[in-house]
């Protein structure tokens, strides 16, 4: 697999782990609920790349779509480079706008997205798939670092979007009509892609039903087009018999069924659609048919698919997606309409239209869980989730990142006016802002503390790998959490004076109770119990704070 190489990249390969992880500041007057949570709807104010680390704890392979709509350096975008990464070249970049002039703009940009891309792989589920909105400025970059990143083989598309019919002139003698939508699984075998409603004019050609009312239509199980000749695909070249009386499909001759070989239209050998192996499985789906070949005017057997309108369940199948999207839904003065409209006045000049973010979560087959834009400008995908949710009644939610001064202003602010035009009381969000950096070695020296929770939430997460929960909490009993190998608990208090004079004792752990199955891992200031006593009460036992990277590691 190709890799691209860039200015920088030795230092930002690894820079996600390096990130230190924030405190996640719940702001109650800015959010709309009556309780402030994590597992609600929510809206993040501050630097992304700071904010997906501080997520991990909570959401790591937790998220089921992502979308994000990142700067496509074009040179007029004014973006800066703010990461701060140990390199005295990149210390340099730090502050300064990526314009035309600058000829390492793409360096930087790239450097930009590294850390991010690797970040959000981890929050995916596993069935989860990410779609990234670019144009051409930087396509084929973004291609190659996220072949390196997901994986080629999961690579699920690349769709172009005609956003623009009027046409802008980017630097060329050619006015550009289009951007394109890069999507990635994090495990394509585990991605089912969603489809779109199927048009009166194609549910007509299911004309056929069988036995049980299912409307069908039936396929040729021939191969046409390209690689269709025997040479192509030998392994698809092979004889299918067919009942004359019932249709039935068979891969074995019997009597009264007639072979049938596939053969292209010049008379030549062809191929099958399906390998020999899914008609002996799948045999039910197909069935025979005599039918008057065009070329020849000679009737004879050939095989077809039952493609079905409906599920075994009764609801439509709906259609594939294009991998072209053209329509004024997907215009961008369509989305600039939309928010114009909530605010009575223009807010952006090139938002995404609404429906082009709900086509999105549609293909990315998001009926349930999070959605992540980490790039979230005005909020349409937080709107687009609301809607959805409203019409068809399902629970999704909405992760929302936004870095710059109106995250309150106009992204909140939006998602609020949708809640009220909506007057759905289920409708909710909760607000935060990134806090001061975890600094497990300010432990040692009792400044700035983090909370209880907070440190719980790291402790637990980076000890265990696994997702942690807070409404599992019991702080008088220390207790934190349970992940498949342990039950985790956490002796500590934001107190110097507290630190200093706590341990694990003998009479604690013993009060701890009894475990089955598995192991108690205890943080704690330091222990008084030797190592038989340790083992004995089936105890992992981690000393604040370095023992948690041990863990880690």
């Amino acid at each position: 697999m190709a890799q691209l190489q860039f200015k920088g990249k030795q230092f930002v390969q690894n820079h996600h782990l390096t990130v230190k992880y924030h405190e996640l500041v719940p702001d109650k007057k800015k959010s709309l609920t009556d309780k402030v949570r994590l597992d609600d709807n929510l809206i993040i104010h501050g630097d992304n790349l700071l904010a997906l680390k501080a997520l991990l704890p909570t959401y790591a392979g937790k998220i089921k779509c992502i979308y994000i709509d990142p700067p496509y350096n074009t040179g007029n975008e004014n973006w800066v480079y703010n990461d701060n990464v140990n390199s005295p070249m990149m210390q340099e970049w730090l502050g300064e706008v990526v314009d035309k002039e600058d000829l390492t703009r793409h360096d930087k940009w790239l450097c930009m997205m590294m850390p991010r891309l690797k970040l959000l792989k981890d929050l995916l589920r596993d069935d989860g798939v990410i779609f990234i909105s670019i144009d051409d400025n930087e396509l084929e970059n973004l291609i190659i670092i996220c072949d390196e990143i997901f994986v080629e083989t999961n690579r699920f598309g690349l769709i172009t979007i005609k956003n623009n019919p009027r046409g802008r002139r980017l630097g060329t003698e050619l006015a550009v009509e289009h951007e394109y939508l890069l999507a990635y699984c994090k495990d394509i075998n585990k991605f089912k892609a969603g489809r779109l409603e199927l048009t009166e004019e194609q549910l007509a050609e299911y004309s056929e039903k069988d036995l049980d009312g299912r409307r069908y239509r039936p396929l040729g199980l021939r191969k046409r087009g390209a690689l269709s000749k025997r040479t192509d695909r030998p392994n698809l070249h092979y004889p299918l018999y067919v009942n004359t009386k019932t249709g039935e499909v068979s891969t074995s001759g019997r009597n009264g069924f007639e072979k049938v070989i596939p053969k292209l239209s010049d008379g030549t050998d062809g191929v099958w659609r399906w390998s020999k192996s899914k008609v002996e499985k799948d045999a039910g789906l197909l069935f025979g048919r005599m039918v008057k070949r065009k070329e020849t005017g000679i009737n004879e057997w050939d095989v077809y698919e039952k493609d079905f309108a409906e599920t075994e369940d009764g609801e439509l199948k709906g259609r594939l997606f294009p991998t072209i999207w053209l329509g004024s839904e997907f215009n961008t003065e369509t989305g600039r309409d939309q928010i114009n409209e909530l605010f009575g006045k223009t807010i952006f000049d090139y938002p995404k239209p609404v429906d082009f973010i709900k086509h999105v979560l549609i293909l990315a087959g998001f009926t349930d869980g999070f959605v992540l834009d980490s790039f979230a400008g005005s909020g349409t995908t937080g709107q687009a989730v609301l809607e959805l949710n409203n019409a068809d009644g399902r629970k999704r939610k909405f992760v929302l990142v936004e870095c710059e001064d109106y995250a309150n202003s106009v992204t909140a602010e939006r998602i609020r006016r949708v809640i009220k035009t909506l007057q759905n009381e289920r409708n909710t969000f909760s607000y935060f802002l990134l806090g001061k950096p975890i600094e497990m070695e300010n432990i040692l020296s009792g400044k700035n503390l983090p909370t209880y929770k907070e440190l719980a939430r790291y402790v637990f997460y980076t000890a265990t790998g696994e997702e942690f929960n807070e409404k599992k909490i019991d702080e008088k009993k220390f207790f934190i959490g349970e992940s498949k190998q342990y039950k985790v608990y956490l002796f500590y208090k934001p107190d110097i004076k507290y630190l200093k004079s706590t341990a694990l004792t003998l009479e604690i752990a013993e009060s701890l109770g009894q475990v089955k199955g598995k192991k108690r891992l205890v943080f704690a200031p330091t222990k008084y119990l030797d190592q038989d006593q340790v083992d004995r009460l089936n105890i992992d036992f981690a000393q604040l704070p370095f023992e948690i990277y041990k863990l880690a590691d």
